[in-house]
């Protein structure tokens, strides 16, 4: 049977993510891996299935990651071999699909990996958004699936009572993330009756100075690693506060595991982050405009003084097994208009 004559509307299918395999950490592949439907096969990416594997979809997360490289001649070869994908998808009528987790790469690369991704996006057949305030361009098909929750994958997990007063970021930390003027404005400020806590993988250089941090401060403290996911269960419920300081949020992961474990969360005001909060209670996602800096810390150290919020936040829009079943059926959508005009995929404006 050749590719034109599979049905699309119904039956197996085969969708190759450019993510690494589940490696027993709480990943984003975990959720994608296990909220696929019995029907859609999930692979895993690596440039030989990549090439020459068989797979009826092409999905794309983080598409800089597959270009870089520590030399330029390894770079130049993924930039090669990310061509060579291009060409076989466009000849073998394999669709790309690409989840919009950021609007630019964290950390910019060169003009040759930007104009090459200029070429994906050009490429691509369906843009999915993880939430409404995702701008693409207006002529870009588009859907949106939310992020799931991490419920079902912490369930299992002790948690920690929470201590009051404590400070939480978890997360990598690299200089996009903030933390160095979280730390500044914590020790300057030294508010009564509350502690910091860092736990996440940083840089080399943000490493010695949170640690000359940690030596000189009783009040802050550190785990220095990327933890386990029993540790991270444990790190983040003992929190009163998980505090997010980036320049600035369109989606975050760390947000999602930390509103699953019945955490509040204070992040930067921002279309993305306002309707995650009308979602899930806006007591739960605490918000600062402009840049993180004292008035910012208060709208957090105000919400620890008055208590936590009751209940738990509203995460039943975030099932994985609905997103699962909500993604396969935009790949079947965008495969039957392969095959034929009759059914759009779905376009939002």
């Amino acid at each position: 049977m050749t590719r034109d004559e599979r049905p699309t509307d119904a039956g197996a299918l085969t969708v190759l993510h450019s993510l690494a395999p589940p490696d027993g950490t709480t990943k984003f592949v975990d959720q994608v891996v296990g909220g696929a439907p019995e029907d859609v096969t999930v692979r895993c990416f690596s440039w030989s299935e990549a090439l020459r594997g068989e797979y009826d979809v092409l999905h794309l997360h983080w598409p800089e990651l597959l270009l870089r490289a520590r030399t330029p001649w390894q770079r130049f070869g993924k930039r090669q071999a990310m061509r060579m994908l291009l060409l076989r998808t466009r000849v073998r009528g394999i669709p790309i699909v690409r989840t919009v987790h950021n609007l630019r790469p964290h950390e910019a690369g060169g003009g040759p990996e930007q104009r090459l991704l200029d070429s994906v996006d050009r490429r691509t057949d369906l843009f999915v958004r993880l939430n409404p305030a995702t701008e693409l361009p207006a002529t870009a098909r588009a859907v949106t699936i939310p992020h799931g929750h991490y419920r079902d994958r912490f369930a299992g997990h002790p948690r920690s009572e929470p201590v009051p007063g404590r400070l939480l970021y978890f997360g990598i930390i690299r200089p996009y993330k903030g933390v160095e003027r979280l730390l500044d404005l914590y020790r300057a400020q030294r508010p009564a009756g509350t502690e910091l806590r860092l736990v996440g993988n940083p840089t080399p250089e943000l490493r010695e100075r949170i640690e000359a941090a940690v030596a000189a401060d009783p009040h802050v403290s550190a785990r220095l690693a990327f933890v386990p996911d029993d540790e991270l269960v444990r790190e983040v419920t003992a929190a009163d506060l998980v505090v997010l300081p980036y320049a600035e949020m369109h989606n975050s992961g760390v947000l999602l595991v930390a509103l699953s474990l019945g955490r509040r969360v204070l992040v930067p005001d921002s279309p993305a982050n306002a309707a995650i909060a009308a979602e899930v209670g806006e007591e739960w996602v605490l918000r600062y405009r402009g840049d993180f800096d004292a008035d910012a810390l208060e709208v957090g150290l105000a919400a620890v003084r008055h208590g936590p919020p009751a209940g738990e936040p509203d995460l039943s829009g975030r099932d994985w097994p609905a997103i699962g079943r909500r993604q396969a059926d935009a790949y079947r959508a965008l495969l039957a208009q392969r095959r034929s005009a009759a059914l759009p995929v779905p376009v939002e404006a």
